[in-house]
């Protein structure tokens, strides 16, 4: 059920309500645990057209793909959707505590982020407007719609490397532009050149797009190149201080470091979906939210045996 609810008490409160937490709700909804899912209904691929690569729903929006779910995980009476921002949380004696922006206090025995990420863009005009839709962070996502056509990659020194040698699959007419002067080793840009990917060390001053669909990148000495698609990763930061609140650690890629049961490093919290990783897949999210749930369950048993 989907209500602004009082203060109560859950077994499990999952924070976010994407992909990941709904894959975990469902998981625990299904194991009979009162679950509260909160969520700020703010997604990072709100502006993707389509999705790709998820069976059952390849080519469907992102927001269509998570209503079904929605709709799905609802339908089990023990799970509560929440729309609402978590400012805070805390442990207790008998678990966490939590508490939203509009003043609303929950418990919940244990605590699972499935958090997202927020995307910082580089500062070039029209990245903003065209990420995910011509500007894009996964080939196996959406390159097979672009394949073959002229593609550009921004990036510098060993990820544009990593990055270029990818992207050629999909595309022998590729750029790859450093935005500045090239950092690459000589090794690797050699092997570049023997795969004729183009490298381009001219500062982009903007992207040229239609409605986020690009045209050209376009050059601080006037200059500009025509392209049909172009891959980037820029930075992220987390969504929520509940990490920092609770003490929660993340890995050397700044993401939330768990163990192969989707526990981070305080009992009691799981976290699954972007915020562990930089895979960014709904196919990874669905299934990683599936095991927080399982273990968070298995936890909860175990601790009802041993009592």
């Amino acid at each position: 059920m989907q209500v602004q609810t009082e203060k109560a008490i859950f077994d499990v409160i999952i924070i976010g309500g994407s992909y990941a937490g709904l894959s975990a709700a469902m998981a625990l909804g299904r194991s009979l645990r009162e679950v509260l899912i909160i969520d700020s209904g703010k997604p990072c691929n709100w502006q993707t057209p389509h999705s790709h690569n998820f069976l059952t729903r390849d080519g469907e929006t992102p927001a269509n793909i998570a209503g079904i779910a929605k709709a799905q995980v609802l339908a089990y009476p023990t799970v509560t959707f929440l729309n609402g921002t978590v400012n805070s949380a805390s442990k207790t004696m008998d678990g966490f505590s939590v508490t939203c922006s509009d003043g609303q206090l929950f418990s919940g025995k244990k605590l699972i982020l499935a958090t997202g990420i927020k995307d910082i863009f580089p500062n070039i005009k029209g990245f903003a407007a065209c990420w995910g839709i011509s500007v894009l962070h996964c080939p196996y996502c959406h390159g097979y719609e672009v394949a073959h056509k002229p593609t550009g990659i921004i990036a510098n020194g060993e990820i544009g490397f990593e990055f270029a040698k990818l992207i050629s699959n999909w595309t022998k007419d590729l750029t790859l532009f450093t935005n500045g002067p090239i950092t690459l080793d000589p090794k690797d840009i050699e092997k570049l050149t023997r795969k004729n990917i183009q490298i381009s060390e001219k500062e982009i001053e903007e992207i040229i797009h239609e409605n986020g669909k690009v045209s050209r990148l376009q050059f601080k000495d006037g200059s500009s190149h025509k392209l049909a698609a172009i891959y980037a990763r820029g930075s992220m930061e987390h969504n929520t201080e509940v990490i920092e609140a609770l003490a929660i650690t993340l890995n050397d890629q700044g993401y939330i470091n768990i163990d192969n049961f989707k526990k981070t490093n305080v009992a009691g919290v799981f976290a699954a979906g972007d915020c562990t990783n930089m895979m960014r897949a709904i196919s990874e999210s669905v299934y990683a939210g599936n095991l927080a749930g399982v273990f968070a369950n298995k936890e909860l048993i175990e601790e009802d045996f041993g009592k």
